[in-house]
C-alpha cells in the first residue's frame, strides 16, 4: 500500500519540482542512487520497469525508503498495462507513470487514491487524461515536443499540470525554457546519473547535481 496519497505527491512537487527517472538491476546501486537524490533535496523519485525482475528490486528499494529515506514519494514509470500498475501498487508504489494514456491503468490508480502521470504527445490525450482523474500529465518525448508545445497547450487549458520527461537538461538554460514555458515540474534520467558516474559509485556527485539542479529551478520559478 501506499505511504502518499495523490494529493500528498502532488504537494511535493510543487515544493520540489524534479523527478529522477532511474532504472538498475542491481538493488543496492539503486538505493544509493535514490540515498544520493534524497540527501540532495529531492522528495520524489521515479523507478522504472525496464528491466528483468524490475519489481523484485522496486520491493527492495521501497523497503530501503520507508526505513531511510522516509519522506521520499517512490513511484514506479514506464507502466504501460494494468497488471503491471497492480503489481507495483501491491508493492507500495506511490505513484505511477507511464509513456502513454492507459484508462484502466488510470481506472486502477484512481480507485486506490494513488497518482497516475500518463504520458501525453497531443492536447486531445491531455484532455482525456484530465476526463478521467489525471491532475498531472506527462509531456513525452519533450526533446520532440519541445517548449513550445507546453506554452501552446496552456493557451487553452491554463488549468493543466504538465511534467515534461525526455530531452530537459539540468543546466540553467534549459531548465528556464521549460518552466517559462509553463512546465510544472521536470523529469531527468541519464543527465541527473551519467553511466560514468553511476560505474564509479560517486554518490556525492550525484547529491551535489541535484542540489544544483534544486537550486537553479527555485531562482527561475
Amino acid at each position: 500500500m501506499s505511504t502518499f496519497s495523490k494529493t500528498e505527491v502532488l504537494l511535493k512537487l510543487q515544493t520540489v519540482p524534479v523527478v529522477p527517472v532511474f532504472f538498475h538491476a542491481d538493488a543496492q546501486v539503486a538505493k544509493e542512487v535514490v540515498r544520493a537524490c534524497y540527501e540532495g533535496g529531492i522528495r520524489v523519485f521515479e523507478f522504472t520497469n525496464r528491466g528483468d525482475r524490475a519489481d523484485e528490486v522496486f520491493a527492495s528499494l521501497i523497503s530501503f525508503v520507508r526505513s531511510e529515506c522516509k519522506d521520499m514519494a517512490l513511484g514506479a514509470g514506464s507502466i504501460v498495462e494494468e497488471a503491471t500498475a497492480a503489481r507495483y501498487l501491491q508493492l507500495g508504489a506511490d505513484f505511477i507513470v507511464g509513456p502513454l494514456f492507459n484508462e484502466r491503468v488510470a481506472r486502477t490508480c484512481h480507485r486506490r487514491g494513488v497518482a497516475y502521470v500518463p504520458g501525453c504527445g497531443t492536447i486531445t490525450e491531455v484532455g482525456n487524461a484530465q476526463e478521467i482523474g489525471c491532475d498531472l500529465v506527462k509531456v513525452f518525448p519533450g526533446e520532440v515536443l519541445t517548449p513550445r508545445f507546453v506554452k501552446a497547450l496552456l493557451a487553452p487549458m491554463p488549468w493543466s499540470r504538465v511534467m515534461v520527461t525526455g530531452g530537459v537538461e539540468p543546466t540553467r538554460e534549459n531548465l528556464a525554457e521549460w518552466f517559462k514555458a509553463g512546465a510544472a515540474c521536470v523529469g531527468m534520467g541519464s543527465k541527473l546519473f551519467p553511466k560514468t558516474v553511476i560505474a564509479n559509485q560517486d554518490w556525492k556527485a550525484i547529491q551535489e547535481k541535484c542540489q544544483e539542479v534544486v537550486q537553479l529551478i527555485q531562482e527561475i520559478r
